[in-house]
């Protein structure tokens, strides 16, 4: 026997004895005001919650958000909240999303217990456009609100390629002298607005 069918005998026979995965539980009932739960845990990482009762004002809340943060090209990948001035659709090359000030993203669904958003990039022109724009701001239906992860991983359909998240406010990172940072690698905000 060869030194390499030694160790791997050896590796083999200190595997550890194999274990029944534990079962999980339930998920948790949504909150009584599922939406509500749903922007305090937006606010606790660090997004900011817009309630849209009628759709028909999320494009005004829209132009509202890039005034407010002197965003002077948008990209909206959202029909319902307007197309904004970089059309996605037209731009060949990820390089071109250079200078996005907002991305307005769909996103599939939100969970109340810690106020992530499920976004499935495929159908997005340019996916990295919610990585390299300024700001990001994710639009959800106010009925798409689940009450916490394991109802999230219940929703969650990985079948075929493609990119798909949880976002869970802007980017933020501690681990440089425990400081909190804001917009280290990514979005220097995150507006949530739910509709409905």
């Amino acid at each position: 026997m060869g030194s390499r069918e030694e160790i791997l005998s050896r590796v083999r026979a200190a595997a550890p004895t194999a274990v029944p995965l534990p079962d999980l539980p339930a998920p948790a009932p949504l909150p009584a005001d599922p939406g509500a739960a749903f922007d305090v845990a937006v606010r606790a990482v660090g997004g900011e919650p817009v309630r849209v009762p009628d759709p028909a004002a999320l494009p005004g809340l829209v132009r509202g958000l890039a005034e407010r943060l002197g965003a002077r090209r948008v990209a909206s990948a959202v029909a319902i909240a307007g197309p904004g001035d970089v059309p996605l659709e037209s731009v060949p090359d990820p390089h071109a999303l250079e200078g996005i000030d907002l991305a307005v993203v769909p996103g599939a669904f939100g969970v109340a217990e810690n106020g992530a958003v499920w976004v499935d990039t495929r159908p997005l022109a340019q996916r990295g456009v919610f990585v390299v724009a300024q700001h990001l701001a994710l639009v959800l239906r106010a009925s798409e609100i689940v009450s916490d992860m394991h109802a999230a991983y219940a929703r969650i359909d990985l079948a075929g390629p493609g990119l798909r998240l949880f976002i869970a406010g802007p980017s933020k990172t501690a681990d440089i002298e425990q400081a909190l940072v804001i917009g280290a690698h990514g979005a220097r905000s995150c507006t949530v607005f739910v509709v409905g």
